[in-house]
């Protein structure tokens, strides 16, 4: 039977148009483009709590899952009625007036545009300047284990009630952890991304070993990083029920604390979500109930005093960072994939220092760049002897993402 050009779906009261309602979005699952309208209007009030009201940026995967997104943060031009919007002003003097959803036609509509993972700020369309969310990103690095990341999970909860704070998790639809704090909006970004770095900082201080708040890269070794810069202006993070671009079309999913030990990522896929959506309802139920207040994790701010800060300049007259580690990179890719292949060309080149190398000490960095993501591929050579390290050679790749 040949593919439809078009169908129509019924968003609580409202026709929204899908193009290409069979294209098969993801393969190995089985999923079309209809799937992911259906599957999101299904979830519509817990997605919608998640990124309803709020700007968001447009993550389009046109291409399919295997290709790189375009991020678009203007909203698309002759939107239907019900899409409002906000205009965002950005540190670098340029605007956007970017989509803001409301309703399940909303949810229906940027998913037709090629959206998979819904990507809102943490203001409400409303108040621009003060943020009513603080995001916790628990992110794994090479080596580190699902265990390792609740166990950190649980040391960012104390913390937080310590602090008069209600922390609700999720997984962020990778490998990593998700923990959502709702706030009252009397606060600057500045004060909220100061209140995450001094939770961050806390949380490495009671689980040293375990997590970090190390800012470079390079120095966290196998640890989880609370990742507090999610927090600053411009940031956007993967929203609740959000379907992340992985062949098994994982999704970003709430959780209940008891439930943060027992589950484990991979059993939320789009299917499976569904259903327990349509069982239990939605974890986060309660969160815009549970507002709280950021003058505790500011006070502890004032008790840590300033973060320790790396040294700028590397003395080439670069104008770079000195980094603390020794580092080479060896490409720079439009591509994952390309990122994947340079990097095994420079292991079949110095098969002899692989096995000294540690999981942390590869790096692969997904880069913004003005409209995509870029890869940079580093490597660390810490537990290499300092008379077997190669020095910086020729890039094997160098895509330039600004040219």
């Amino acid at each position: 039977m040949a593919e439809r050009k078009e169908t129509f779906v019924d968003a609580d009261g409202v026709e929204v148009r899908v193009s290409h309602p069979d294209k098969v979005v993801f393969p190995a699952a089985g999923l079309t483009k209809l799937d992911l309208v259906e599957y999101y209007l299904d979830v519509a009030e817990g997605a919608l709590r998640g990124a309803g009201g709020r700007p968001m940026v447009l993550k389009r995967f046109v291409k399919g899952i295997d290709a790189e997104p375009f991020f678009q943060k203007r909203v698309p031009e002759n939107h239907p009625p019900f899409i409002d919007t906000a205009t965002l002003h950005y540190a670098s003097g340029t605007s956007a007036e970017e989509t803001v959803i409301r309703d399940a036609a909303g949810l229906a509509w940027v998913v037709n545009l090629g959206c998979l993972d819904l990507n809102p700020h943490p203001v409400r369309a409303e108040d621009l300047d003060h943020p009513d969310e603080l995001r916790i990103d628990l992110d794994p690095m090479p080596g580190v284990d699902w265990g390792q990341i609740v166990d950190t999970a649980f040391v960012a909860r104390d913390v937080l009630s310590d602090h008069g704070l209600v922390g609700w998790p999720k997984t962020s639809g990778s490998r990593g952890l998700h923990i959502l704090v709702r706030i009252r909006p009397e606060w600057s970004f500045t004060d909220v991304r100061l209140a995450a770095e001094s939770l961050a900082r806390e949380v490495a201080d009671r689980a040293p070993g375990l997590a970090t708040a190390r800012w470079w890269k390079e120095e966290r070794g196998e640890s989880v990083f609370v990742d507090f810069n999610q927090n600053a202006k411009d940031r956007t993070v993967a929203s609740a029920y959000s379907v992340r671009a992985l062949p098994d079309a994982r999704v970003s999913t709430p959780l209940t604390w008891d439930e943060v030990r027992s589950r484990r990522p991979d059993e939320f896929t789009v299917p499976a979500v569904r259903a327990r959506y349509a069982d239990e309802g939605d974890a986060h139920a309660g969160i815009d109930e549970a507002v709280g207040s950021l003058e505790g994790l500011l006070r502890l701010a004032e008790e840590l005093g300033p973060a320790e800060k790396p040294p700028r300049g590397s003395g080439d007259g670069s104008g770079r960072r000195a980094s603390t580690m020794p580092l080479i990179e060896i490409a720079r890719t439009r591509t994952k994939p390309e990122a994947e292949a340079a990097l095994e060309q420079w292991r079949s080149e110095h098969g002899d220092l692989v096995p000294l190398l540690h999981p942390a000490d590869v790096l692969i960095d997904g880069m913004r760049g003005s409209s995509s993501l870029w890869y940079r591929v580093r490597i660390n050579l810490q537990h290499v002897p300092e008379s077997d390290r190669p020095a910086q050679g020729p890039l094997l790749a160098d895509y330039d993402p600004w040219g």
